[in-house]
């Protein structure tokens, strides 16, 4: 499964980092402690957070993650977003609770 594939079947926003949404979603990570994914999460993997600053982006590019995915209708500020961009980083947005979007996503990409 893409991330294009997954924003269509949840109608997610996408944010930022279009041109990446054919990368592989290999798996998932939620969590909100920046620490914690950098210790945990894998490469290609969905992950889902309220933490909407620049930060994660320097953690999404370090663990190679197929994207973000923000919560509760929290959307990103401009200098994260450029940031996202420039890295190429595709942040995108739900207006679902953390528990709920991560089951649902848990639903698509098991197989």
């Amino acid at each position: 499964m893409t991330v294009q594939e997954v924003v269509e079947k949840l109608n997610l926003t996408v944010f930022s980092g279009s041109e990446e949404l054919s990368t592989a979603v290999t798996g998932g990570y939620t969590s909100d402690l920046l620490s914690d994914v950098m210790g945990h999460a894998d490469a290609g993997y969905l992950w889902i957070t309220l933490q909407a600053h620049k930060n994660v982006i320097a953690i999404a590019s370090l663990k190679e993650l197929a994207a973000i995915i923000l919560v509760k209708g929290i959307t990103p500020d401009e200098d994260t977003l450029t940031l996202a961009n420039q890295e190429n980083i595709p942040i995108l947005g739900s207006d679902l609770q953390t528990f709920e979007l991560s089951g649902k996503i848990y639903e698509l990409i098991k197989n």
